[in-house]
């Protein structure tokens, strides 16, 4: 079952860089870049649909669509739809990484108020991203705290 989520589309200018497809969207900070029309244009909806999440599990403002932008920069213009919501990301509930990552509840509740994982509320429940599980998984931390330096005196 494929998850909905509310359709958002930008506009985006695509550059010839030196070597790559260069795209910046008109209403969004940042770009991405591709190494064909079509890499480009798959990477611009990735980049989007990660903006897009990022402010929705952070509760930050989503900018307005902007469209029948002209290009600033001598480029063309190409239109980018996609679906997102705390639906469409790839998360489980805070209870189940606590089990894959072998800690508490409470401590899956301290690494995400400390970035170590990303996270988000959907009503009553917490959930954490399935990515940045895999990437603490990957990492392979030590468990417990860790060891503090001894200071020595000169």
């Amino acid at each position: 079952m494929t998850k909905r989520g509310t359709l958002y589309a930008y506009e985006f200018e695509i550059l010839q860089g030196e070597k790559y497809l260069l795209a910046f969207p008109f209403d969004f900070a940042g770009g991405t870049q591709g190494e064909s029309i079509k890499d480009v244009t798959e990477n611009a909806a990735d980049w989007l649909k990660m903006q897009l999440e990022e402010r929705l599990m952070s509760n930050i403002e989503i900018p307005a669509a902007t469209y029948g932008n002209e290009p600033k920069e001598g480029g063309r213009v190409l239109l980018v739809a996609i679906e997102a919501s705390l639906d469409t990301i790839d998360a489980v509930p805070a209870y189940k990484a606590a089990e894959m990552l072998g800690v508490s509840r409470g401590r899956v509740t301290q690494m995400v108020g400390a970035n170590l994982l990303d996270g988000f509320r959907k009503g009553r429940d917490a959930y954490v991203t399935i990515d940045s599980v895999n990437a603490r998984l990957k990492e392979s931390p030590k468990p417990g705290r860790p060891r503090r330096e001894k200071v020595t005196s000169a």
